[in-house]
Parts: structure tokens; C-alpha cells; sequence
């Protein structure tokens, strides 16, 4: 609740600032459409403000154009607004397709086909307006910080294969059906929170270049990009190990379950603070020593047990992936059972050093 307060009063200020310059500024008598353009372009991720409020104006100017082509044809009547929403849909659909952009090229051209051009011409002006006051926002005074998109979402995917694993050994040492169901479902929305890992991937992507405040400093955020994406792999190890570890016999199953409770307590400590140095550090250690807890394959092992072992040395690299070993080292290390590695620092990225073009509150990434 404490932190969508600051998002809600910037979304506040801006639009009745919007308001305010196209009544006193423009001089438009009824400047609606300004602050509807600034609210609904700013109350999206954050990340993603921007795109939103050029989504937003792509849609209005659509409408507008093909609603004045579409009167020019036929003139004023129903089927000169069937034809411009429909003309004006196709459009954005060409310009992208976005949800945002269609309906509101749809709503501008009814409104200039149905109140007149002039109507519409308005409402190109206070949607420009209005994403300006938004892009000021959004880009210049409060950007979103790149390694905090990040690292929110790397802390939640942790955190879900943490709980993921946590609920294999509970399955194994109760061998209860429920609670197996349990494990496939929390796999499940593990998976659903790295769909949203791509999207905050993406959307800190699209904040280093296109906030002045970061332009010039895209290779902390492309690097912690590129381990974030390694998630990915760890997520389908988790569910291989998962998967192997309880189709093992009865007898077998508990020999694992050291290193995977281990590995469940090492990511648990790594979404706590997944860009700590030290943090990192010790999961790094941790990991190593999860795969020193599973059990030694003897001759003729079974091709089941022979897999879950498999299953606890991928995860371990996964994760040593993702907090910035170098794969040759961390397959070396696995090999030699030790848990001496050492973790490069982690992408770091100050506001400090960036100029300050507007205030609000920092959150560290």
C-alpha cells in the first residue's frame, strides 16, 4: 500500500497540471482529454510509462485522420462511423496494435465524426499535451531505475522457486498426493513470475535508452539483463530436479533431500537481496555445498537416480550463473566438490551519478 503512494500522487500532480495548462494556457473550456492522456499513461508499470503515452497519441491521431478522411468521402452519418472505427482499428493495428492505441483510435474517430473535426483536432492538441506532461514525468523527473525493475522481479522468481523446492521436500518427507499436486501448481506460477521477469527484462531495457538520466550508461543494465535471462534455465532445472527427485523409489527420495532443502534455503537467501554482493557470495557458496550434500552415484546406479543427481548439479550451475561465475569455473568447482568460488560484483547503477532532473524518493538496485 506505502508504495503505490508515491506512483498515485505523481499520477495526481501531473494531471491536474495537464488540466491547468490546457485551460489556462490552450485555453481549451473543457480540457478533459489532457489529463485522461496523462493519467493513462502514467498508471502503468513503471518502465513502461513512456511507451504508454506514445501508444496513447499514436491511437488519438490515427482516429483523427481517418475520421476526417472517412467525412471528407461520405460526409456526416452512421456509416461514416462504422467505416472510420473500422478504418481507424486497421490503422492501429499497422502502427502496432497495441490494446491501448486501438481503443483510443476507435474513441477519437467516433468523437470526430460524431461532435465534428474540430472536436477530434482538439483532442489531437490535449493528447499531445497530455503525453508531454507524462513523458516530463516519466522520464526526466521520476524514471524508472533500469536495475530496480530488475531486481524486483529477479527477487519474486527467486523467492517462488525457493518455495518450490521447499515444497518438493515436504512431499517427500510426507509422501502425501495433496501436497505433491501443491509442488506442480507453485511450479506452475513460478513459471507465470518469469513471464513477468521477460516483461521487467524488456521494460528496463526501454528505460536505459530512452531516460536522458540513464542514456550513456546501458551496460550495467544489459549485464544484470543477461543473468536475469538465466532465470529461465533455472526455473527448468528446478522443475527438472523436481520432477526426477520424486519419481524416485520411497527409499531413495530422502537421500536427496539435503541438497534440495539446501538449494531452497540458497535461493530464499538470494531473493532477499539479489543484488548484494555478499549476498550472492554465500548463495554461491551455499549452492556448491548443496551439490556436496547429494549423494555419490555408485556403479549400475539406477538411470532415475543417475537423473535427480543431474537434476541438483543444474541447478547449482544455474545459480551460479546467475550470480555472475564464469561456467568453466563453476563446473570446475562442481567437480571438485569445493565451495571456494569467488563472485564478481554485481551490476551496480547510482542516481548520484546520473543529473538530477527532478525529485522523489530512491530506491536502491
Amino acid at each position: 500500500m506505502t508504495e503505490n503512494l508515491w506512483p498515485v500522487a505523481q499520477q495526481t500532480v501531473a494531471a491536474t497540471l495537464s488540466w491547468w495548462i490546457a485551460r489556462h494556457v490552450i485555453h481549451h473550456h473543457q480540457p478533459v482529454f489532457a489529463p485522461i492522456t496523462t493519467l493513462v499513461a502514467l498508471n502503468t508499470a513503471r518502465g513502461g510509462r513512456g511507451t504508454n503515452a506514445v501508444r496513447f497519441v499514436a491511437g488519438v491521431v490515427a482516429g483523427v485522420l481517418v475520421a476526417e478522411a472517412a467525412v471528407a468521402l461520405l460526409g456526416p452519418g452512421y456509416p461514416t462511423i462504422a467505416l472510420a472505427v473500422f478504418l481507424a482499428i486497421l490503422a492501429a493495428l499497422v502502427v502496432g496494435g497495441e490494446r491501448v492505441t486501438m481503443a483510443q483510435a476507435a474513441v477519437s474517430a467516433v468523437i470526430a465524426v460524431g461532435t465534428g473535426i474540430q472536436a477530434g483536432s482538439n483532442r489531437v492538441v490535449d493528447a499531445l499535451l497530455g503525453a508531454g506532461v507524462a513523458l516530463v514525468f516519466s522520464q526526466l523527473l521520476f524514471p524508472a531505475h533500469p536495475l530496480a525493475l530488475l531486481r524486483r522481479a529477479e527477487s519474486g522468481t527467486l523467492a517462488d522457486l525457493a518455495e518450490a523446492l521447499a515444497l518438493t521436500v515436504r512431499a517427500v518427507d510426507g509422501g502425501d498426493a495433496g501436497q505433491r499436486e501443491w509442488t506442480w501448481e507453485h511450479l506452475r506460477a513460478a513459471y507465470a513470475r518469469l513471464a513477468e521477469l521477460g516483461e521487467a527484462r524488456a521494460d528496463a531495457g526501454t528505460a536505459a535508452r530512452r531516460s536522458p538520466v540513464w542514456w550513456g550508461r546501458r551496460e550495467p543494465v544489459e549485464r544484470e539483463s543477461r543473468y536475469a535471462a538465466g532465470l529461465d534455465l533455472l526455473g527448468a532445472s528446478c522443475l527438472t530436479l523436481t520432477r526426477t527427485v520424486l519419481a524416485l523409489d520411497p527409499g531413495r527420495r530422502a537421500d536427496f533431500t539435503p541438497a534440495v532443502a539446501e538449494l531452497s534455503r540458497t535461493l530464499r537467501s538470494l531473493a532477499a537481496a539479489p543484488g548484494d554482493h555478499a549476498v550472492r557470495q554465500r548463495a554461491a557458496e551455499r549452492a556448491l555445498g548443496a551439490a556436496a550434500l547429494a549423494p555419490a552415484l555408485a556403479d549400475g546406479e539406477a538411470a532415475e537416480t543417475a537423473a535427480a543427481a543431474t537434476g541438483v548439479t543444474m541447478v547449482v550451475l544455474d545459480v551460479l550463473a546467475f550470480v555472475g561465475v564464469p561456467a568453466d569455473e563453476a563446473r570446475a568447482a562442481v567437480r571438485a566438490r569445493t565451495t571456494r568460488v569467488r563472485v564478481g560484483a554485481p551490476p551496480t547503477l547510482r542516481w548520484t551519478s546520473a543529473p538530477r532532473l527532478g525529485g522523489g524518493p530512491r530506491r536502491r538496485a
